[in-house]
């Protein structure tokens, strides 16, 4: 079983900086095939943030959160991560890490419970 712990969100102000990390199980590592970064707005569906497969390879961002916001991860810490910068009252929702086993699908099979990130304007 592949567990996934967010942590990193809170209250900032709009302009701040917040570095979110997703911590997957250990040993669970050599099961996922890549990590995705999803957030929820309060009334809103949620949206895809980005991904980054396996090792660290292809991270890629949405377009419109491009030039401020940055995945990357350390797998020797089996640790994503999701650096956010000059943050908006826009980007306020609940932030999930998930994984997925299979690289070409679609579908994640294991989420985080989330992490509050509110900006204040």
């Amino acid at each position: 079983q592949v567990q996934l712990v967010e942590s990193g969100g809170g209250l900032v102000q709009a302009g701040d900086s917040l570095q979110l990390s997703c911590a997957v199980s250990r040993g669970a590592g050599s099961a996922v095939s890549a990590m995705g970064w999803f957030r929820q707005a309060p009334g809103k569906e949620r949206e895809f943030v980005g991904v980054i497969g396996r090792s660290a390879s292809s991270p890629y961002v949405a377009e419109y959160m491009k030039g401020r916001f940055t995945i990357s991860s350390d797998y020797a810490k089996n640790t994503v991560y999701l650096q956010m910068n000059s943050l908006k009252p826009d980007d306020t929702a609940v932030y999930y890490c998930a994984a997925k086993v299979v690289l070409q699908s679609p579908t994640y099979d294991y989420w985080g419970q989330g992490t509050q990130v509110i900006v204040s304007s």
